[in-house]
Parts: structure tokens; C-alpha cells; sequence
């Protein structure tokens, strides 16, 4: 049977649902590979693997990188010691259905990460839900901040990664009980069903009131974004 470490060096598409990743594979764990897409080294979770194959559509292919990954030499090819490692480290998380976050992992959780958005500020990701994580290199600067001061003279941007030093807890359920009585947003807000005031976690469900006194309860283990407000 193939399987993706027998890929490795090979041109390979990826299905994650509803959406086809074509690079190169270049490494695999026991939990998530690494793929050159022609531009970014993207590492991808087993989980939201749904098939994969070796490229046949030659006009697909993509160039080799020029420069290894700064995550190269892992001893262990994991999603929490990517994700330990992409600690401070400007980086693009998505989530799916065309919802990326920019910004950088504070903190890492059992099983949730403390984003920093320098747009969004603080934002709780399950890890669960992570389709991919593609960390920008050490010279990367969100928005080009650096690259447009340093064209007008001005000193280099130093944004506050850490935005708090409220402990969270450690398991994401019993951190979003500490925020009832706020307003919340999930999953970036898309759905206005997913925006409002938090009233209580409850038996995996997530009580909130929305903005003309509704009452909506969501499903904790399909919530893959939380704002705080």
C-alpha cells in the first residue's frame, strides 16, 4: 500500500474536502507533512487528508525550493512540535471556508492555541481545526510593516506578540467558562449566528444571545474560531 512517506520528493495532490493542495511532499510525520506549494512550505495535519495521489497533470508541477524550510531539521515531525515551534514565528493558520488568520502563536494548549492577530488581537484556535499552518520566514513582518517604515524612514515595527499575562487554561472548554457575560465571535463572524454574548458552556454547548435577544446554542467540537470582545 503507498502511503505518504513513500511520496517523499514527489509531486502529489492533496484533498482537504472540498479543496486540492498541489506541491511537492517533502517530509511526513505520524500526525502531518510538510508540502512545498511552488511558494510556502504549508504543514498539513493528517486529519483533514481526505485522499491523496501523485500528480500526473505535468503543467501542475511546481519548482523545487531554493531554501530549506527553517523547520527543517525537526528531530520529530509533529503538529504540536510544529506548532510549540511556530511560537512567535509570524504565521498564516487556516481554518477552512477561506478564513486564515495572521499573526503569531503565543501559546500552545491540549487542546487549543493563543493567537496574537495584530489586526484581531487575541483569538483562540482549536488545533482540531487547523487545516494547515504556514509559518512566514524570520524576516517577515505582518503586513510588511518593516518594509513601509523602513521606505519612510522610520524605525522597524515592533508589535507586542504577548498581548496578556492572564493565564488561560489549559483545555479550551474550561477557558471559554471563564469568558461567559462577554461578547464573542466565532469563527471569524461569518454567520451572524456565531456573534453575540456569551451566556454559558454547558454539556459541550455554547449558549449565546445574539443581538435581538435570540438564544443560539453551537456545538463546542465544531466551533474552529474564538474572539473575545
Amino acid at each position: 500500500m503507498t502511503d505518504l512517506i513513500t511520496l517523499q520528493g514527489k509531486q502529489v495532490n492533496l484533498q482537504l474536502g472540498k479543496e486540492t493542495i498541489t506541491g511537492i511532499l517533502l517530509d511526513a510525520g505520524k500526525d502531518i507533512v510538510v508540502i512545498f506549494n511552488g511558494e510556502r512550505y504549508l504543514y498539513i495535519p493528517l486529519l483533514h487528508i481526505h485522499h491523496f495521489q501523485i500528480n500526473s497533470n505535468k503543467d501542475d508541477y511546481v519548482d523545487s525550493p531554493s531554501e530549506s524550510s527553517e523547520f527543517a531539521k525537526m528531530d520529530v515531525l509533529t503538529i504540536q512540535e510544529v506548532l510549540n515551534k511556530s511560537k512567535a514565528v509570524f504565521t498564516e493558520i487556516y481554518v477552512g471556508k477561506s478564513l486564515s488568520y495572521y499573526g503569531y502563536i503565543t501559546n500552545v494548549y491540549n487542546d487549543y492555541v493563543a493567537f496574537y492577530s495584530p489586526v484581531y488581537k487575541l483569538i483562540y484556535i482549536a488545533i482540531d481545526h487547523i487545516k494547515w499552518l504556514a509559518p512566514f520566514n524570520e524576516n517577515s513582518s505582518p503586513y510588511t510593516l518593516n518594509s513601509l517604515n523602513q521606505t519612510a524612514n522610520k524605525s522597524p515595527v515592533h508589535l507586542r506578540v504577548n498581548p496578556s499575562n492572564i493565564p488561560l487554561l489549559p483545555d479550551l472548554e474550561d477557558q471559554l467558562k471563564k469568558e461567559a457575560g462577554k461578547l464573542i465571535i466565532f469563527d471569524g463572524g461569518k454567520d451572524p449566528k456565531k456573534v453575540g454574548l456569551l451566556k454559558k458552556i454547558e454539556n459541550h454547548l455554547a449558549e449565546i444571545i445574539l443581538a435581538k435577544g435570540e438564544i443560539v446554542c453551537l456545538r463546542l467540537s465544531h466551533i474552529k474560531s474564538i474572539q473575545m470582545l
